[in-house]
């Protein structure tokens, strides 16, 4: 079949922040960039207030770790700033919130090698001020266990390994070897290797992107670990975790957590709630670890997100059943693949509100194996593919 040219979506090249709210279809996207990941009680029922007040009442998780309120209105973003302020959770200048672009694993415990980097690093970021990143560069820092932010989108990882700690550029499985002292510092001297070797022409560029053309300084030798924790829903040493449907919570079910404990927020569409006791049952919140919605990833969709040319996340929860374990389903409303960036086994992409394309073992903006397919086909299509 042949398909018309699809439209370019609009790349912003960053994030957007509490300071520096994004615009979406419904409303200014605000995100916020809690310290360490983690929300107490009393911030967490703040925000889920703030939601209803100022928002629609939905609350989206990021692939960063950040939790991002929607539906704000613009003459409602000066007010919403101020009550964050009042429970601490805005930086003070949208320069100040860019820098803090730092994932910590949530299974830290206070004290522990990696708040310690955490704070270190956000105090070296905050305190140049000759580096200007791009807006999606971003850093991971994973010091103890089992490594589990490798999914997670982050440019430089500070990664715990069997030969110790290793400074990671994204991208490569070779890694320098740093301490608990000095990896913040390293951290921020790779960031700058990053710059001065054009890694980002024009204000834009992913370390992933630099490596595939640049050798690293030869200090980076040490092999990192292979083996790697999968995190799912289900207890863990600091409370339980609870996965988030396609990563968006309405404010109700985030007040109903909140009582439980703190949270603290994930880059995997799930919740860490500090609580032993008893999650409660909601259509939005996945307790079972083999729930097929698991293995689906579905972006806004239209007509939340401006770029979307279809709705998803309806489909998506018709598609899920038909996900066999172990494979994966991306929807997406554009070819952005916002909501997963890396191959899916496979990715159905809007053309328009009834068609989608079908691509396999890839990405959202590769080539397409079937082109305009109606979405009442899927279902059927789905048993074929799998």
């Amino acid at each position: 079949m042949t398909c018309a040219p699809q439209e370019t979506p609009k790349v912003y090249g960053w994030c957007p922040g509490a300071l520096r709210p994004m615009q979406s279809g419904d409303g200014l996207v605000v995100r916020i960039r809690a310290p360490l990941g983690r929300l107490s009680q009393e911030q967490a029922h703040r925000i889920a207030d703030l939601s209803q007040q100022f928002g629609n009442g939905l609350l989206d998780l990021s692939s960063r770790a950040n939790l991002q309120l929607r539906g704000v209105a613009h003459k409602d973003h000066p007010p919403l700033i101020q009550a964050l302020r009042e429970i601490e959770l805005v930086d003070d200048t949208p320069a100040a919130e860019a820098k803090r672009n730092v994932i910590i694993t949530p299974f830290w415990t206070a004290g522990d090698i990696n708040t310690q980097i955490a704070q270190d690093l956000a105090k070296q970021l905050a305190d140049t001020s000759d580096l200007t990143l791009p807006g999606k560069f971003g850093f991971a820092i994973d010091a103890t266990g089992m490594p589990n932010l490798h999914s997670a989108a982050a440019d430089i990882r500070i990664e715990a390994s069997d030969q110790g700690l290793l400074l990671l550029a994204d991208g490569c499985d070779l890694g320098k070897p740093v301490t608990e002292i000095s990896a913040a510092a390293e951290a921020v001297a790779l960031a700058r290797w990053f710059l001065d070797q054009g890694g980002a022409p024009e204000g834009r560029g992913r370390m992933h992107r630099l490596v595939a053309r640049r050798t690293l300084p030869a200090t980076f030798a040490a092999a990192r670990r292979t083996r790697v924790s999968l995190p799912t829903p289900g207890p863990v040493a600091s409370g339980q975790l609870v996965a988030i449907e396609f990563g968006q919570i309405t404010a109700e079910t985030f007040h109903a957590l909140a009582t439980l404990g703190n949270i603290r927020l994930t880059p995997w569409r799930m919740l860490l709630v500090e609580s032993k006791d008893r999650l409660p049952t909601s259509p939005g919140l996945i307790l079972d670890a083999t729930d097929p919605r698991l293995q689906v990833s579905a972006c806004t969709g239209a007509p939340a997100c401006l770029q979307a040319h279809a709705q998803t996340r309806a489909l998506a929860r018709r598609l899920a059943a038909q996900v066999p374990p172990g494979k994966t389903l991306h929807i997406s409303g554009c070819s952005k693949g916002c909501a997963h960036p890396k191959p899916a086994d496979l990715t159905l992409t809007a053309r328009s509100a009834t068609t989608f394309d079908l691509i396999r073992n890839a990405t959202a903006a590769d080539r397409p194996d079937l082109t305009e397919l109606n979405a009442d086909h899927l279902p059927k299509l789905l048993t074929s593919e799998f």
